[in-house]
């Protein structure tokens, strides 16, 4: 039987929410696991905290109601839907239903409440629970410790004993006999499991060191292969874990407070306890386990560098906030040079000097105004982080590479950190780690509270000491993962489907934010913005040209994005297609957007409206809509112009291919002044080219005076000479020695590796070799290029770097690219 159009294939393009979030909510999770690295599991246990959200119960008596309304379900057949549209087993019992893939459940068991009794005098279950989950926020630590002596209490012997439970390939379904309604159902669960060493959301890999590590993978399974969990992003819940580990590993996780790890009664163990108390999407827990060390926060040395002596430019970051110490601490920064032009300037992060800046708006927090979210401990609202311009940070990195991590990761990021708070406020989380994960992480990088992954291509390749124009990368994506804590984190998508909600709002605030940090003027920071955004253009073209439209929207609900079912499940559009975790279609038209909005009311103004949605929204879900709406509110003269809500729709999140203005403005941003630059250059080498044809080859190189250029310029400028249909054998040779194209970042050398392929220039095919080793967040584009060619040792390269990659990659990037080279 054919599949009928429009029904969905969950097994090859649409990720299943189970969760039944309309009839009860998570509202904490206690977790006990301990770490096996030789078994590769999670094993342990957690306590569910549970509010219920419906409580109508089904007519017991209407059997011809409740017959007329049963339907089957597929996983677990029997199952019917009562008239109340609760989910029922087939005695009538009531079904909590969780996200869950590739787990073992061995005992879901009700947690026996009495040891709450003398907490809540005079309250009686099951009413102990409700009254600890809506504890008010500044008893938050008491509640902390009432959900962890909770947490150890037994499981209820009588009534049966263990609850009823059933696990199909995306859920766990619990029940208890007897028990037909929310309100009735047990509110405190302890569910005992073990994660599979091949489940999606934990990656068991090795470090740089070849020491053994595991991580969250952040896949689009999000957590439910690490613990059963809900989730829909409307589950927000809080969160806290006891996590026991080997006593050389370090226990990174999303949490409030740096934590130093206690014994635990075994000698070759050690428990690290965390906690949150912001409620946030289940799927934002992020966990990583491994031989780390901590990158030293001192000043770098002055010696050794090779490139710049004065100390000046790249050396004074002092006073670096140290992980246990004092975050007010200004930060002391020194211009970062584009590489067009040589200026000294000594700068306090908080002075006065001729930059991209935006009004002051801390005044948000004298101005009365109440948080709209549930609540909680909100910095929003905490005047002694009014002025907190850093936040405590920390930098973890295998041995191998602390001195790298220390040179580019620590030296930024708390310039980075001070230029986000200066565009957008107070920063949404009290403290930072940042980890540069295994080779095999499939991205750049990755934002959670509290901790962001790095993928180890941001390092720069070069010396130790790297100049400052070879920093954008780095700098760049830093400032990205940063802009996730208000865009992504604190204020995230209500529906998974709008993604743009967060990629494309952080894209575009990395611009703002990394101009702040490298302290250009403002003509400086536009010209940057220009050739920024004509390098994202002719991705985004080449992306559109190459994907189904169907990937090319950004609200492919369109006017039914949030809506779920009766009982809160649903599914996400298009998240197990594994062509869309390669496009960047979300991140860059989403940018776009946002470019479109500031040409229509001004780029400071739209500045200051950001900060403005930060404080109306934190701590809250959002739709698009909901930016849109107040966005045409606080600019009555869009109306003027043309622009409503559905206009935007129409031309922007609702179609595939490039809305009108991309088009026009594109030609614009072709004529700035950086990319006539890059132009000018590009001639030379084509010329070089030519001239070459022809003629015997000449032992001695010959003599241009080519144009020092920015990693930005120098990108396009290759990309431009991609577009030629050949480059002599003399332009090959010359090009990496004229740039030194083998110590630049990852995106120039990724362009590099594309002429060396499209030449078939085999004396720099190590190059391509070591890129698909070591960059694996951005190799894949290569191997399609390699198989392309046709070319017999191009394609044996290819086989040969899959095969020595192939157990260390990312699971969605090894089969795409397994499908183009096997």
């Amino acid at each position: 039987m054919e599949e009928q159009e429009g029904d969905l294939n969950p097994d090859e393009d649409d990720l299943p929410l189970c969760a039944n979030t309309s009839h009860i909510l998570v509202k904490h999770y206690a977790l006990d696991l301990t770490v096996y690295f030789d078994r590769k599991v999670i094993s342990g246990s957690m306590v569910l905290f549970l509010k219920p959200t419906a409580s109508v119960e089904p007519e017991e008596h209407d059997e011809n109601k409740l017959r007329n309304t049963e339907q089957c379900s597929s996983d677990f057949p029997g199952v019917r839907i009562a008239a109340d549209h609760i989910k029922l087993s087939p005695e009538g019992h009531f079904i909590l239903v969780l996200d869950c893939c590739d787990i073992t459940v061995s005992k879901v068991e009700q947690v026996d409440v009495a040891t709450l009794l003398d907490a809540f005098p005079g309250v009686r279950p099951p009413n102990l629970i409700q009254r600890l989950v809506s504890m008010p926020s500044a008893q938050w630590r008491r509640q902390y410790e009432l959900f962890s002596a909770c947490g150890r209490a037994p499981g209820v012997e009588q009534d049966g004993g263990p609850l009823h439970f059933h696990t199909d390939r995306w859920s766990l379904q619990v029940w208890k006999h007897g028990v037909s309604s929310t309100r009735e159902f047990p509110q405190a669960l302890r569910i005992c499991y073990e994660t599979s060493p091949t489940g999606g959301s934990v990656r068991w890999t090795k470090d740089q060191d070849n020491k053994a590590c595991v991580y969250t993978a952040g896949s689009p399974i999000n957590n439910r292969a690490l613990f059963p969990c809900q989730e829909p992003p409307v589950a927000m819940s809080t969160w806290q874990a006891r996590v026991r580990a080997p006593r050389d590993c370090v226990v990174l996780m999303s949490g409030e407070e740096e934590v130093t790890p206690t014994e635990d009664g075994d000698t070759s163990l050690l428990l690290w306890n965390y906690y949150v108390t912001m409620p946030m999407p289940a799927s934002t827990f992020t966990l990583a386990v491994g031989r780390w060390q901590q990158v030293p926060a001192q000043l770098l040395p002055a010696c050794g560098r090779g490139r710049r002596e004065r100390r000046d430019e790249f050396v004074e970051s002092a006073p670096l906030s140290s992980p246990g110490g004092s975050s007010s601490d200004l930060v002391k920064v020194s211009r970062l040079h584009t590489g067009r032009e040589e200026r000294t300037a000594c700068l306090d992060s908080s002075s006065q000097h001729e930059s991209v800046s935006v009004p002051d708006h801390s005044a948000m927090l004298d101005d009365g105004f109440t948080c709209s979210h549930g609540d909680y401990p909100c910095r929003f609202i905490e005047r002694a982080v009014k002025s907190q311009r850093v936040i405590p940070h920390r930098v973890f990195a295998p041995v191998g590479l602390l001195q790298k991590a220390q040179s580019r990761i620590l030296f930024l990021l708390p310039r980075c950190l001070a230029a986000a708070q200066a565009v957008l406020g107070v920063h949404p989380f009290p403290r930072l780690d940042v980890l540069i994960v295994p080779a095999g992480f499939s991205s750049l990088g990755m934002a959670s509270p509290h901790i962001i992954f790095l993928s180890q291509s941001v390092l720069h390749v070069g010396s130790s000491f790297p100049r400052e124009n070879s920093l954008s990368l780095c700098g760049s994506r830093l400032c990205h993962e940063i802009a996730h804590s208000w865009f992504g984190l604190v204020i995230g998508a209500r529906d998974w489907t709008e993604e743009w909600i967060s990629e494309g709002f952080a894209t575009y605030l990395e611009d703002i934010i990394w101009a702040r940090v490298q302290q250009l003027s403002v003509p400086e920071a536009a010209e940057q913005s220009k050739l920024k955004a004509l390098l994202r253009w002719r991705r985004l073209s080449d992306e559109l040209q190459n994907s189904g439209e169907e990937l090319q929207i950004l609200r492919p609900n369109m006017d039914k994005t949030g809506q779920v079912s009766e009982s809160g499940s649903s599914t996400v559009k298009h998240a197990l297609n594994p062509e869309k975790s390669f496009l960047q279609v979300h991140y860059l038209k989403g940018y776009f957007l946002l470019m479109f909005l500031a040409s229509q009311v001004g780029e400071q103004q739209f500045i200051h409206f950001f900060r403005l949605f930060v404080k109306k929204y934190h701590g809250q879900l959002i739709l698009s809509q909901d930016f849109l709406q107040m966005l045409l509110s606080t600019f009555p003269d869009l109306a003027r112009k043309g622009l409503t809500l559905d206009t935007i729709y129409a031309d922007w999140l609702d179609r595939p291919g490039i809305p009108k203005w991309l088009h026009e403005r594109s030609a614009v941003w072709s004529e700035a002044t950086l990319v006539e630059e890059v132009k000018q250059e590009v001639a030379k080498w084509i010329l070089l080219s030519h001239q070459g044809k022809g003629r015997k080859r000449k032992r001695s190189q010959p003599k241009v005076n080519y144009k020092e250029v920015t990693s930005d310029q120098l990108v396009l400028l290759l990309e431009l000479l991609l577009e030629e249909a050949k480059l002599s054998a003399s332009t090959m040779r010359v090009l990496p020695l004229a740039y030194d194209l083998h110590n630049q970042d990852a995106e120039v050398r990724h362009r590099w590796c594309e002429l060396v392929v499209k030449h078939r220039y085999a004396p720099a095919y190590s190059d391509v070799e070591h890129f698909l080793l070591r960059d694996q967040a951005m190799g894949v584009y290569l191997y399609g290029e390699l198989m392309l060619q046709e070319d017999a040792e191009q394609q044996a390269m290819a086989r040969r770097c899959l095969s020595l990659v192939a157990e260390e990659m990312d699971q969605s990037a090894r089969r795409v690219v397994e499908e183009m080279v096997l």
